[in-house]
């Protein structure tokens, strides 16, 4: 007979096993325990939130409770991110820099290079699987934006996800945007919610916090004792600008006076709250080629009429963000446990210029680039939709003079290295623990890679140095902790890099070298400039010329850096990286049956199908009189396209980013039994559009955009056309217009890509890619 001492079964068991239990002592393994009255831990993320765009860092836009995080805590007033989304969320999820977190750009590039892989690394444990590993509950909300486009599927990788990076819970999408009346896709941990048509006073944020209510109220709830970490990644302010009819309404009138009037109060009020030092100086309007914002008074009657509403959508945004704080506020303070939270409130970048010169009502026609003139026809158009601005018809941004007016008082924007990139608020309060700084803000240098450190050393939690069996990096991050309790202290963190589409910084104790590159030019012929930020925060004063040594050590230094951080290769501007593409791609441009009742099939996938090429539907069905109905949308009100029967008739329509154009419609008999579309792109932005009908060729037009890459941002739906809809108008009759009669299914064949494709495919990375921040 076997002893258990024999036994390898039981080799790693610490109790005693006998043959029954009456001779047996139990053992049980220790799971995580958070160290006694360890706070529960609430990150804030906003989206392109501007350094000025708070009312304790210097707005008109009412933020009464984040201003009061900031009364029972402290602020910071020379806090760095990355100039751009993925790269700064990475940072802050492991405490290295970005692109050593293989996010030197946003995660929708895959090149084949480890700092621009678009996921995280495996090695590196995650700030959220740092909480949990010591013994916190892990909670996340909204954008998450570190997962390849081609894993965000259902059939793709899910190791770069939430809930495999160290989530126990996650609520929201993992792209970089979404619609905020109807999201394109959210999750609910790893799987898709499927949702055809949301209700008429949906908006995300507010979803959003109450998915957060909840699950602060589960959690409490289920083990009072245990605390818990939340990642609440906000939606916005990132565009598309969309707000609550009632909130826009709030802000009418506010900003009829224009940027130059905002930023010039925005600046006044900074340097009563003591945000700014004494003697910065508000450098001059931003004037660098591409980035330039015209005097307000210089503008016409149209724009003077048209710009204020971008603006009052973009400030009914702020305070959506604001007022969910004071939901998570209210009800940690009904369950008694708001004085024992750390609120850490922040921005992944500062704001954004992707609205060009004029702003748009259509961002993924003219965002991130401008691709049409100014013209008083383009603003009149825009004009006469204004009351739907911020409304789910349309797709807004603002023009770029708001955002200078929100980096307030930073020069240049989101993507920049020059401050009003990077430098972004930052609110921490714990009652607690932490004494009320009041008016003293912090201005020791910080960076969002000191986050996690902090954390750890200010909770005293233990740090994995293993994920899955393998070493991990050091954090390159630093504990802001003697900072925090002492405004005097030297800041730790006296160095810092930055790269983005090539524009270049480094920061060594108050000194900061700043280049903005050109595309298409060797970066040799880059002109660094030098900044003494210690004593000139605004970066007004070059001073390149008269210390030329230090400007040759900092960019000596950045160099260094940039190898150590795998920066290289950097983008030089022809948008090669996103011509890259890994091997075995092929497989998704093979054609596509899809069934009635199918899930939509998510947006990266169609536009294998799809994307700067031609291709064909077909549509296996017989139809009767009086069957009527979706049988394909391709896309919302971004832009799409929609193959549907009504009264009757078949009709093929796009939207052409907010107008409509399509075929003429073709009269059904009983018994039809095929429907082709053929799609042609000969090149040029044009797709040529042909219906057949049982063989019979029914109608063909050329005057179609042809969409890729992004668009349709929507995914496929076959049989009913869900969340945003492709037409506004048959939405407004028939909802999501499920069909009605039989549908066998949909075909979709992809054929050659367009003649153009490859200078489309960069055109559009210019004018789109790099918005998706």
């Amino acid at each position: 007979m076997r002893s258990p001492s024999s036994s390898s079964a039981y080799r790693d068991f610490d109790g005693r096993v006998g043959r029954v239990f009456a001779t047996s002592e139990p053992s049980w393994p220790e799971r995580p325990t958070a160290p006694e009255g360890s706070p529960n831990v609430v990150v804030i993320l906003a989206d392109d939130l501007g350094f000025s765009d708070l009312g304790c860092y210097g707005s008109e836009i009412p933020t009464p409770h984040i201003d009061a995080c900031a009364q029972e805590g402290m602020r910071y007033g020379n806090f760095h991110v990355a100039p751009m989304c993925s790269p700064t969320r990475a940072s802050l999820m492991t405490g290295r820099n970005p692109h050593a977190s293989g996010m030197g750009f946003v995660g929708h590039v895959d090149p084949g290079f480890p700092g621009y892989a678009s996921e995280l690394p495996e090695d590196q444990p995650t700030l959220a699987e740092v909480m949990r590993s010591n013994g916190y509950t892990t909670l996340m909300l909204g954008k998450w934006h570190l997962t390849k486009e081609r894993d965000m599927s259902e059939a793709g990788s899910r190791a770069s996800w939430p809930l495999q990076r160290g989530f126990d819970e996650f609520y929201g999408f993992l792209e970089a945007l979404t619609n905020f009346h109807h999201p394109h896709r959210m999750l609910e941990g790893n799987t898709v919610v499927q949702t055809d048509q949301y209700p008429d006073d949906y908006y995300l944020t507010d979803d959003l916090t109450d998915r957060a209510e909840r699950m602060v109220r589960e959690v409490k709830a289920a083990n009072p004792e245990r605390p818990f970490f939340m990642y609440f990644s906000h939606g916005a302010v990132h565009a598309p600008l969309h707000a609550k009819q009632e909130d826009i309404a709030r802000f009418r009138g506010w900003y009829d006076e224009g940027w130059d009037v905002l930023r010039e109060q925005r600046f006044a009020r900074q340097r009563e709250l003591g945000v700014v030092p004494d003697g910065t100086e508000l450098p001059p309007r931003n004037h660098e080629a591409g980035e330039d914002v015209q005097a307000w008074d210089s503008l016409s009657e149209t724009e003077k009429s048209l710009y204020p509403r971008y603006m009052e959508v973009y400030a009914a945004m702020v305070a959506s963000i604001d007022e969910s704080v004071g939901r998570l506020r209210q009800v940690l303070d009904e369950l008694g446990e708001l004085e024992n939270t750390v609120f850490l409130i922040t921005s992944d970048n500062g704001a954004s210029r992707e609205g060009k010169a004029s702003g748009t009502t259509a961002y993924f026609r003219d965002g991130g680039s401008q691709t049409r003139d100014v013209t008083e026809d383009v603003l009149a158009e825009a004009l006469e939709r204004i009351e739907d601005i911020g409304g789910p018809t349309t797709w807004p941004h603002y023009p770029r003079g708001w955002a200078m007016a929100c980096n307030t008082p930073f020069r240049l924007y989101k993507i920049s290295a020059f401050a009003g990139g990077h430098q972004v608020p930052l609110v921490l309060s714990w009652p607690a623990r932490l004494p009320p700084a009041g008016s003293i803000v912090r201005r020791q240098y910080a960076h969002i890679s000191d986050v996690l450190p902090t954390l750890v050393e200010l909770l005293g939690l233990d740090m994995p140095d293993h994920r899955h069996g393998r070493p991990a990096q050091p954090v390159t991050g630093v504990s802001l902790r003697e900072v925090i309790g002492d405004p005097h202290a030297p800041t730790p963190h006296t160095e810092q890099h930055y790269e983005c589409l090539g524009n270049r910084a480094f920061y060594r104790d108050g000194w900061e070298i700043v280049t903005a590159h050109r595309a298409l030019t060797p970066f040799s012929e880059d002109r660094w400039q030098l900044f003494h930020t210690a004593e000139d925060p605004a970066q007004v004063h070059d001073r390149a010329a008269e210390l030329p040594e230090l400007v040759a050590e900092l960019a000596a230094a950045w160099e260094e850096a940039a190898w150590e951080n795998q920066v290289f290769p950097m983008d030089e501007g022809n948008r090669l990286k996103h011509l890259l593409q890994p091997p075995g791609l092929e497989g998704f441009e093979r054609p596509v049956r899809l069934t009635p009742h199918q899930p939509t099939l998510e947006r990266w996938r169609s536009s294998r199908l799809t994307g700067g090429r031609s291709f064909r539907i077909t549509v296996d069905w017989s139809y009767r009189a009086g069957d009527a109905g979706v049988l394909l949308a391709h896309g919302g009100q971004e832009g799409g396209y929609l193959l549907y029967v009504e009264d009757g008739e078949l009709h093929f329509l796009q939207n052409q980013f907010g107008t409509e154009h399509r075929l003429a419609p073709v009269p059904l008999t009983d018994g039809c039994a095929e429907v082709v579309v053929t799609v042609d792109a000969p090149g040029g932005g044009r797709w040529d559009v042909g219906l057949t009908v049982d063989g019979t060729a029914s109608g063909r037009s050329d005057g179609f955009v042809q969409m890729a890459g992004f668009l349709p941002f929507n995914g496929i739906d076959v049989g009913v056309d869900r969340r945003s809809p492709v037409s506004w108008e048959l939405y407004r009759r028939h909802g999501c217009f499920p069909f009605t009669g039989r549908l066998g299914s949909v075909t979709i064949a992809p054929g050659p890509v367009s003649p153009d494709a490859r200078e489309r495919r960069i055109a559009e990375a210019v004018a789109i890619g790099i918005g998706l921040e």
